[in-house]
């Protein structure tokens, strides 16, 4: 839905949310159930028939529809992770991570609560003292995601970086915090475990939630309310242990920037860098050069670009050298962002 918006950000078109009733598989009820209307305009007003698939930004066809976005045949350079030149400097000089501030805007807006979603979210933040002392959230998420996407963390790696950020926060205050986790995971058992390894942490959390995030009750009404919450629990924590791998602590990390502005710093991820699925290329560029140490590792000339795949969290990223199409291992430190800066016309008279 993100995408979407972006993209009719971008040709100056109306989103509607098409059908959602029957194509929604979330749950049983509509979108207007959990978030407020995207805007006036609805499926009444078109034909199916009108409907024609995207194929570009020229188009001039009345309705277009849009796939998700690992379909979408030529991407428009505004996709993320792409943010305004017209408003670059701006984001450049006040956030360090311009594209996640810049995308975070969009689905806040996608996710604005509806009444009944605004209940739900009011009774899980009365439960969790977020204006009390700092509080980490820690999302772990299993299940399918281990079959498919990502390895088994033990609750152990998680609390390491929490327990780091936490004497990190002592030394720079000088006193003593209590601590205090939030844990959305969709693994009910993780909750007995910490309290029980950490009993020095005050563990908060809904376990119900987590039960509802099993895969035979995954797509239910209980599940999409539980997963919002969890989301939008985790965007009021002040720091994020989670494995980026999972799109709700990405959610929850895109969220946490409405908030607090710049918090593109306030996270550690066991496994993947930020990104936004179905993204344009994600590239850095070499400051300093690079002569290979061992078969693992590949040449860096200053003002190559590198497409980054991944952060090994041990002082070395992955990544491929597009001057000469290589792929290893490279000194994270050798290198910087290379933003994508793209016009987006929309932001011509700010």
């Amino acid at each position: 839905m993100a995408y979407c918006f972006v993209l009719a950000a971008t040709v100056n078109r109306t989103l509607v949310l098409f059908d959602d009733t029957n194509l929604w598989k979330y749950s049983g009820d509509t979108w207007d159930t959990v978030f407020k209307p995207i805007g006036k305009c609805n499926r009444s007003h078109f034909e199916v028939s009108e409907i024609v698939h995207w194929d570009g930004s020229d188009q001039k066809d009345r309705i277009i529809g849009l796939p998700i976005i690992d379909d979408l045949i030529n991407k428009p350079e505004q996709v993320p992770l792409s943010f305004p030149k017209q408003i670059s400097e701006t984001l450049l000089k006040h956030h360090s991570n311009p594209p996640v501030y810049f995308i975070s805007q969009f689905i806040w807006y996608l996710m604005r609560s509806s009444d009944r979603m605004r209940e739900i979210l009011g009774k899980a933040e009365a439960k969790i003292p977020f204006r009390k002392g700092p509080i980490v959230g820690i999302q772990i998420r299993r299940t399918d995601k281990l079959k498919t996407e990502a390895v088994f963390h033990d609750v152990a790696e998680y609390m390491k970086w929490t327990e780091h950020w936490f004497r990190i926060q002592e030394l720079r205050n000088d006193s003593k915090i209590e601590r205090k986790v939030f844990i959305a995971t969709d693994d009910p058992n993780v909750f007995k475990e910490t309290r029980e390894k950490y009993p020095n942490y005050k563990v908060y959390g809904d376990s119900s939630v987590a039960e509802t995030a099993q895969m035979n009750s995954r797509y239910t009404d209980s599940s999409l309310y539980g997963v919002i919450t969890d989301i939008q629990m985790l965007s009021k924590c002040d720091y994020l242990v989670c494995t980026f791998s999972s799109q709700v602590c990405r959610m929850g990390f895109e969220l946490m920037q409405v908030r607090v502005g710049d918090a593109g710093h306030l996270f550690h991820s066991l496994d993947d860098i930020y990104y936004y699925g179905g993204q344009q290329a994600h590239e850095e560029v070499v400051v300093l050069s690079h002569v290979p140490r061992n078969n693992d590792e590949i040449e860096l000339g200053i003002g190559d670009k590198v497409g980054i795949a991944g952060n090994h969290w041990d002082g070395h990223s992955k990544g491929t050298n597009r001057a000469h199409g290589k792929t290893g291992l490279y000194p994270s430190y050798k290198t910087k962002e290379l933003w994508r800066i793209i016009d987006f016309p929309l932001f011509d008279k700010l």
